[in-house]
């Protein structure tokens, strides 16, 4: 389990095929403290850390995961944000956040507001019962808060902390986030779909 508040961004430095799996090597300043079989979100995508050596680690996405994320994008040079599972005594400054990416959205705008930016999204429709105004929604593995909510496009707001220290920096319209929608959210609506 995360919380959606990252700790650090890692990056990309190799990338490697093997039949429909993808192996990344990533570089961080926490790769040095994780451990194999340890779960690490990786842009919100919950992944099996496999190895650990000078200063980098490894991960390895399925075919399943590469479908549903933006990690079939990844090259080497990516900005990745890096979160690790949050303890049981621990803090949740986020959110409640599997690491189990629902699917992508696209990003439409960003406007700097001299101190902020705003981004605009636009997600499949199919998720529109599961977002709500002023809800809690997970970009590429960031806890925000959802506003402007019309149809299947919602904004975000962007603070200069977060701004600097995730991959939001170098996010352009047209490119892709892994989204993950509020867990909660998710259990009343199978609740309601199964009429108990």
């Amino acid at each position: 389990m995360f919380t959606g508040i990252v700790e650090t961004t890692g990056t990309v430095v190799a990338v490697s095929q093997s039949g429909s799996n993808r192996t990344f090597t990533i570089a961080s300043i926490l790769s040095e403290t994780l451990k194999t079989d340890q779960s690490v979100s990786h842009n919100g995508v919950c992944l099996t850390v496999e190895t650990v050596a000078d200063g980098q680690h490894t991960v390895t996405a399925i075919a399943e995961t590469l479908s549903k994320t933006n990690l079939g994008h990844w090259q080497a040079g990516t900005a990745v944000n890096i979160e690790r599972c949050v303890p049981m005594n621990g803090r949740l400054d986020g959110h409640l956040v599997q690491g189990h990416v629902d699917s992508t959205a696209s990003c439409l705008s960003v406007e700097n507001q001299d101190g902020s930016w705003l981004y605009t999204f636009e997600y499949p429709k199919q998720f529109a019962h599961l977002i709500i105004e002023k809800g809690s929604i997970c970009l590429n593995g960031i806890s925000l808060t959802v506003f402007n909510l019309v149809d299947n496009r919602f904004s975000v707001a962007i603070i200069p902390y977060t701004f600097e220290h995730t991959n939001m920096q170098f996010l352009q319209a047209g490119q892709t986030v892994n989204i993950e929608f509020d867990m909660v959210g998710k259990y009343l609506a199978r609740w309601k779909e199964l009429g108990v």
